[in-house]
């Protein structure tokens, strides 16, 4: 298939079974133009043994009775360097690490990242570490991929309140803190912990991927209307659960939201694209979310 002018604004190399061929094929399968590859460095906090995570990633990296470093930037880069038409680097150093803003700045000097990301650690979004992070990122014009997953939620029935161990970021809360501290930042939110926000009941919503109609007063709302520079990552699962629980509110969340949502998968099939074109929006709606939302961001 013809690639179409279309960016996917986050994807992965080397995991899942899939390299950089692999995933080419993949975009012409789909027809989409570019992708932005995005690291995942996992730290000590992020990993462990029994991690599912380490049975998808690359197992070049694997070293016995050591946590897989996740997705790293040599894979990235590597990708990137082979595919230069097709792929747009991303990178995110593990914020717990005194030379993390070093380690972005050598590699946008060295290797041309122009976002960062992916943000997916076990650390609150609003840490000083992060916060100095993202500020450094708002004056290098880099927007800034964040993942949350909430550090609790109920499961089984609303008021079994549980620990999740696979957090990230925190809350939306946290997230809205850190805008609050890095006024000249872009954001891109994704995940469950996010896209959960939707609903004023999210609180009280069992499980990762909630069921049923929206309920009114939704802090994502809240916060996307309060932070211009906030942006929403239509990615995986979570999102088109979010657009999909509720038809209704999915097709007018897009066509209020548009020029701040951007076309991404986080994997590798189209069911974002097949959902987006049975909405039958508007084209300049369709084409704000598919490229140009991208295009502004990335300076194209």
């Amino acid at each position: 298939m013809k690639p179409k002018r279309i960016i996917d604004f986050h994807q992965h190399v080397f995991w899942h079974g899939r390299d950089d061929a692999g995933l080419v094929a993949n975009l012409d399968e789909h027809g989409i133009d570019k992708a932005v590859v995005l690291t995942w460095e996992v730290g000590e906090q992020e990993a462990g043994p029994a991690s599912y995570y380490e049975n998808v990633f690359n197992p070049v990296h694997a070293q016995p009775g050591r946590n897989h470093p996740g997705l790293p930037l040599a894979d990235a880069v590597a990708a990137v360097r082979r595919h230069p038409d097709r792929f747009i680097l991303g990178y995110c150093p593990h914020p717990a690490w005194p030379t993390a803003i070093g380690r972005l700045e050598s590699a946008i000097r060295m290797h041309r990242v122009r976002v960062c990301g992916e943000w997916k650690f076990r650390i609150l979004l609003d840490d000083p570490a992060c916060v100095e992070l993202f500020r450094f990122c708002g004056r290098q014009k880099l927007p800034v991929v964040v993942h949350i997953d909430v550090p609790w939620r109920p499961e089984g029935e609303p008021d079994n309140v549980v620990y999740c161990k696979e957090w990230y970021g925190g809350t939306v809360d946290n997230l809205a803190r850190a805008m609050d501290a890095c006024p000249e930042t872009v954001f891109l939110g994704h995940g469950p912990g996010f896209w959960r926000e939707v609903s004023g009941d999210a609180a009280r919503e069992v499980g990762a991927y909630p069921a049923g109609p929206v309920a009114k007063g939704g802090k994502l709302l809240e916060v996307l209307d309060a932070y211009p520079r906030l942006h929403g990552d239509l990615s995986a699962n979570s999102c088109l659960n979010a657009l999909k629980r509720d038809p209704k509110f999915g097709r007018a969340f897009l066509l209020k939201y548009h020029r701040r949502l951007l076309f991404a998968r986080d994997d590798y099939n189209g069911n974002l694209h097949a959902h987006l074109q049975s909405l039958r929006l508007p084209r300049n709606v369709l084409e704000n979310i598919r490229r140009r939302n991208a295009e502004r961001l990335l300076g194209m």
